[in-house]
């Protein structure tokens, strides 16, 4: 299995629905922040560890624990980032993920959401053609 080299750290969006992700190799697993809006933090912690599929052996899986802290809503992001980078990569992942706009409208969390599709994507990307 290959080690991951470099740090990976990305922007996307305007103000006040910019998102930012920022991830750091250590050994063979990767440590992913997922911060933005108005009052970035850490709302809620996945840990996912990559493993072969359930159904198909041959196909990659994760399984993925998430704490949220309370009163933040992020676990459901969280949890599907890490597993995502957890099963592609092939690493064990943990990620935090903290967004946070006051009074939010179902428009703005559809943006907040593409920007974070956009982001994982693009973090996929850069470590497999690393």
């Amino acid at each position: 299995m290959r080690l991951l080299e470099t740090q990976f750290s990305r922007q996307e969006g305007e103000m006040p629905y910019r998102v930012s992700i920022s991830a750091v190799p250590i050994g063979n697993d990767l440590v992913v922040m997922v911060c933005g809006g108005e009052k970035p933090h850490v709302g809620a912690v996945a840990v996912s560890i990559h493993r072969p599929s359930l159904k198909n052996p041959e196909l990659t899986s994760a399984t993925t624990s998430v704490f949220t802290l309370v009163g933040h809503k992020e676990d459901e992001l969280a949890k599907v980032m890490a597993q995502k980078i957890a099963s592609t990569l092939r690493k064990n992942v943990i990620l935090t993920a903290g967004i946070h706009i006051d009074d939010i409208s179902d428009e703005g969390i559809k943006i907040i959401e593409t920007n974070c599709r956009i982001l994982l994507e693009s973090l996929i990307s850069h470590y497999l053609n690393e």
